[in-house]
């Protein structure tokens, strides 16, 4: 593949793959103004991002296995095209309870990115070649909740919130005008999905159920970051709004460092050694910002320590995900569907943990991070397997 057209894949897919940012971190900054204008509370507001995470989560679990049946195209496609409709048409909602039904069908449609993305990265790409493209598309990833809170702002200074909408749906248009000249990669001839024998597989498939629950609980503590952040910068360690941004962007980078190293590595060493490394360093760190808390309390260890932990995250996904993804005997549409709906449930139980255990302190979100780090170490020696993984 030429290297234009290579970087051309890696921008289409990885803007693909981050469709949970681009749906919900870029009105963050409109929820206040949404209130006034919905004559509603905070909370029903709240509700939109719920509603389109659910969204986003049932529509991969659908999309994943109708793309294994007819192929990948199709249902990215109709799914953009969805998609670009219901952005428009929440630019003109008055209504609250129409608006939360729609951005669940716009979190709905907006899934086929996220699940295709991986599925045709696997269908074109193997082995450490596939290991690369998932960390470029994490990295890529990892741009847009930096990104996203910026674009929203910088809409709201020249128009009503209802503009930002409007700009995702452009987006849209341009992501169906770029994959209609994406290649059919979908096997021609393939398995039934939901078959009793690939059912049984993939219920069975320890190599593809370890690195699944190992990115489910990463999401957990992702979650914990991105629920408790705002309240621990801005309420513990009284930065400004702005100050607030720049650490929230630091942290976004992160992201897109981790799995960027992460996919030079996989050169010299195997994925699976790796991602145990990670893991046990990232414990290790949430442990001493546990003993930070107990002790000292230092803000500055605190803030070096949630940058190391999220850098984490980037590298163990990136990881994480090949190894799922190239299981044999699991159809890729199922596949990535599995890996994005688990993560998805550990974002939605992690986020209200945190908030229950107090958002005063840095201590119980790390008490809650550390929680999911175990089980993630769990996880691994118990679903390990001795079969040679890249």
């Amino acid at each position: 593949m030429k290297n234009k057209s290579s970087l051309w894949l890696v921008l289409l897919l990885g803007t693909l793959s981050a469709f949970g940012p681009l749906s919900l971190d870029m009105y963050l900054p409109a929820l206040p103004s949404m209130t006034a204008t919905f004559h509603t509370s905070t909370s029903l507001i709240q509700m939109s991002i719920s509603t389109c995470i659910v969204g986003l989560a049932i529509g991969q679990l659908l999309i994943g296995p109708i793309s294994d049946r007819i192929g990948r195209k199709i249902p990215l496609i109709v799914g953009l095209i969805i998609f670009v409709i219901t952005s428009f048409m929440l630019a003109f909602i008055t209504n609250i309870t129409l608006f939360l039904v729609i951005r669940f069908f716009q979190g709905l449609a907006g899934a086929s990115g996220n699940v295709l993305s991986r599925a045709i990265a696997k269908d074109m790409f193997t082995g450490k070649k596939l290991t690369r493209f998932y960390a470029n598309l994490m990295s890529i990833n990892g741009i847009f909740p930096v990104i996203a809170p910026i674009i929203g702002s910088m809409t709201l200074l020249i128009g009503p919130w209802s503009l930002i909408f409007v700009v995702l749906g452009f987006v849209g248009i341009i992501l169906v005008i770029n994959s209609l000249f994406l290649p059919e990669t979908a096997p021609k001839k393939i398995e039934a999905t939901f078959s009793r024998k690939s059912l049984r597989s993939l219920g069975h498939a320890k190599a593809f159920w370890q690195p699944t629950l190992i990115l489910c609980m990463a999401n957990g503590v992702l979650f914990c970051y991105i629920s408790g952040s705002s309240f621990i910068y801005q309420g513990v360690f009284h930065f400004s709004t702005t100050q607030f941004s720049l650490m929230y962007a630091l942290n976004g980078a992160g992201i897109a460092f981790g799995s960027f190293i992460a996919g030079r590595m996989v050169s010299y060493f195997r994925s699976k050694i790796m991602v145990k490394i990670n893991l046990f360093a990232t414990i290790i760190v949430i442990s001493c910002m546990l003993i930070n808390g107990f002790t000292i309390n230092n803000h500055l260890i605190s803030i070096i320590g949630i940058f190391l932990i999220i850098s984490g995250f980037g590298f163990t996904t990136a990881l994480a995900t090949d190894l799922a993804m190239q299981v044999p005997g699991i159809n890729a549409g199922i596949s990535s569907a599995m890996v994005g709906l688990f993560g998805n449930i550990a974002g939605g139980i992690s986020s209200p943990l945190v908030g229950l255990f107090g958002s005063g302190s840095p201590t119980p979100m790390f008490a809650i991070m550390f929680i999911f780090q175990i089980i993630s170490i769990g996880a691994f020696y118990l679903l390990n397997t001795k079969e040679a993984v890249a």
